[in-house]
């Protein structure tokens, strides 16, 4: 299942990678589920690319990416759920190798491999990092993946009756985080599996709806209402102990984008309010220490830019 919006140039990557793994309509859905798009044409590249294989729908109006990952999984009609954004794509194996660990251990409810980062013309980033050394089903994982996001929507495979168990994506949500609230709250209920080998790319763009999120802040507000979610399905004698934790991880989160939006031509203004909004999730000495030392970055910034330069 592929949602889309406002992403029509990187779709055709993203259905070609699919097409080119495809067991055939017997086996697996193909189906772009768009939340009415007025910018491009998505509709267009699904006749295109698709063939008449791939399904399209167009919500009638626009819902919200949360609902319309919603959408996708009330369509969806196989076994296995793969979420697939419509700027993201999967590597040569992807659907062989990921639908294996669902047969050979029926108790998992999920499975993700690492992920590529790739920028907007798809040139490879970096690599996520490696959380066993073997392929296997993951011992601790709900304290590991309460504490901080560990993997990328692309990777992750889900049953259908595990989001039907659950329910779908929490729409309080606005923007940030529904990913990483849904996968606490599988590996709170389901063991899960993970593949060592990277065989998705999660595509890192400045258009996107997450960077959006972080010049308005929405992404911090985003992630204190999926960090209290979690909390309800978290051990009790540990749940605080593990938000503070994601807190303070998710903070300096934050400082990182923060001085990414100074490098990003001075972004003086984003940069501060990802500052404040750090300062507000965690006051951890961690987050303390590298705050002060971006917050003097930043008055460098402001007293170093040519006189009438533009303020933020």
């Amino acid at each position: 299942m592929i949602p889309t919006y406002h992403c029509a140039d990187y779709l055709r990557e993203s259905l070609g990678s699919v097409l080119a793994q495809d067991p055939g309509p017997h086996l697996m859905q193909i189906e772009v589920v768009d939340d009415h798009s007025t910018n491009d044409d998505p509709e267009g590249v699904v006749r295109e690319v698709g063939g008449g294989r791939v399904s399209f729908f167009r919500q009638p109006e626009n819902v919200g990416h949360s609902r319309n990952f919603a959408a996708c999984l009330e369509r969806a009609r196989g076994e296995l759920v793969h979420l697939l954004h419509g700027d993201d794509f999967v590597l040569h194996g992807f659907y062989r190798i990921m639908e294996q660990p669902f047969a050979r251990h029926p108790e998992i409810g999920a499975a993700f491999s690492r992920h590529i980062y790739v920028d907007e013309e798809s040139r490879w980033l970096e690599i996520s990092r490696l959380l066993e050394r073997e392929s296997g089903v993951l011992a601790g994982w709900l304290e590991r993946i309460a504490e901080q996001q560990l993997l990328q929507p692309p990777s992750m495979v889900v049953r259908r009756s595990v989001y039907e168990h659950l329910g779908g994506f929490d729409d309080r949500i606005v923007s940030y985080g529904e990913d990483w609230e849904m996968w606490v709250r599988i590996a709170a209920s389901y063991r899960v599996w993970h593949q060592v080998d990277p065989l998705a790319a999660y595509r890192v763009r400045t258009s996107s709806l997450s960077d959006g999120a972080i010049r308005t802040g929405q992404n911090l507000r985003d992630m204190t209402t999926a960090i209290e979610a979690t909390k309800s399905v978290l051990p009790s004698g540990r749940a605080k102990e593990l938000s503070r934790t994601a807190r303070r991880n998710f903070a300096l989160g934050a400082i990182r984008i923060s001085r990414r939006m100074l490098r990003r031509g001075g972004d003086v203004r984003t940069a501060a309010l990802q500052l404040r909004g750090a300062l507000r999730l965690s006051s951890a000495p961690a987050v303390l220490l590298r705050a002060a030392i971006l917050a003097a970055h930043c008055a460098l910034v402001l007293v170093t830019r040519p006189l009438g330069a533009p303020r933020d």
